[in-house]
């Protein structure tokens, strides 16, 4: 038996890439059910994120199924294959420790746009909850998961890789601060209330902002979000009323198409007085169509746009890293030695080392 990884993330493409890969939470088992049913495939899992799109199976035949895989991808994003004129292949592709390896180092945050983040974690646990309801996952991959949530756990309980640590929503922040300064005397509105709106919120909520708004397609978990924050909750056929009041604009939706454009915000930025709106798109696929940057006024960053901000705080964490290597070689050399000869053999020594996909 072996474990396979097809992915593209955050180091092998851009955002305009993956949001073509990107699966939407709610056809996560309907996918993973698919994947399974792949000849060569006999268990599945994906991962989807803002910064990578990962299927992970279990196979007796390899090439068998990563063939199957592929062509079910080329089959599925026809607008994407053949690539487009200068674009490179942005799929990795990961079999036996390789793959085991990675996926210890994804929940831990080590293969995360910012190293340490622990949100990925949380994510990565929906992901496997959503293939073993569905009933795409069986004795492998059920223990290749459970694992790895070990995993995370024990690399965050004996290393100080998550000290001082951020989520992508408080690196969007960050951000924010640099361009307005004080954030005091801003208005901010969010669009959506899922977890990564959430910790935006609460990074937001501890620069002091002068008012937050929150806004959802459904008003219920909108209220509930803007009565935790103190905010106000604004129904989402009319968050685009409310921007005389904005000044900053945070979306993280799982709308499948943009729905912050040129011709929404045209009209509102000419009633604005010259007022900036910055906007910060934490979506895939993205809420705000790229055009929008193009508008008097208006300054727009997407998820890649903070790879340079996270980059500053990865030296503070690198000599972590190596703890955290070899912590995590040590359990993928066991798990390997399950995956393919079961107890009584000797075990595998895997070498550690720093690599990037």
């Amino acid at each position: 038996m072996n474990v396979l990884c097809l992915g593209v993330s955050h180091q092998t493409a851009s955002v305009e890439i993956r949001e073509r890969f990107a699966v939407p939470e709610t056809r996560l088992p309907e996918i993973a059910l698919e994947i399974g049913a792949l000849p060569g495939v006999e268990e599945a899992v994906i991962v989807s994120t803002c910064n990578r799109v990962e299927y992970y199976a279990a196979s007796g035949n390899a090439p068998e199924a990563l063939d199957a895989l592929r062509c079910y991808l080329q089959a599925r994003t026809p607008q994407t294959f053949p690539l487009r004129p200068g674009e490179s292949e942005p799929f990795y592709t990961l079999s036996g420790p390789a793959s085991i390896d990675h996926l210890f180092r994804v929940v831990s945050g080590l293969e995360s746009m910012i190293i340490g983040e622990t949100e990925i974690l949380g994510q990565v646990k929906k992901a496997y909850a959503a293939a073993s309801r569905a009933g795409s996952t069986s004795r492998h991959l059920n223990k290749l998961f459970q694992r790895a949530f070990n995993v995370a756990k024990e690399v965050r309980t004996r290393t100080s890789i998550t000290r001082g640590s951020v989520s992508v929503g408080s690196v969007a922040v960050d951000l924010a601060e640099r361009i307005f300064g004080n954030l005091s005397r801003c208005r901010v509105m969010i669009l959506g209330a899922g977890e990564t709106s959430e910790l935006t919120a609460r990074a937001l909520l501890s620069r002091n902002v002068r008012s937050l708004f929150v806004s959802n397609r459904s008003f219920d978990r909108a209220a509930q979000l803007a009565a935790q924050m103190g905010g106000e909750a604004i129904h989402f056929d009319q968050w685009d009323q409310r921007f005389s009041d904005i000044d900053i604009l945070v979306s993280s939706t799982a709308a499948p198409h943009p729905i912050i454009t040129g011709e929404k915000l045209s009209p509102i930025m000419k009633q604005r007085s010259d007022r900036p709106l910055f906007v910060i798109d934490l979506a895939v696929p993205r809420d705000a169509d790229p055009d929008v940057n193009r508008l008097e006024g208006v300054y727009l960053y997407d998820i890649d746009s903070l790879q340079a901000i996270a980059d500053r705080g990865l030296e503070n964490r690198q000599r972590e890293i190596t703890q955290c290597e070899a912590l995590i070689a040590r359990h993928v050399g066991d798990f390997y030695q399950w995956l393919t000869a079961g107890p009584g053999t000797p075990p595998v020594h895997l070498p550690v080392a720093s690599r990037k996909i």
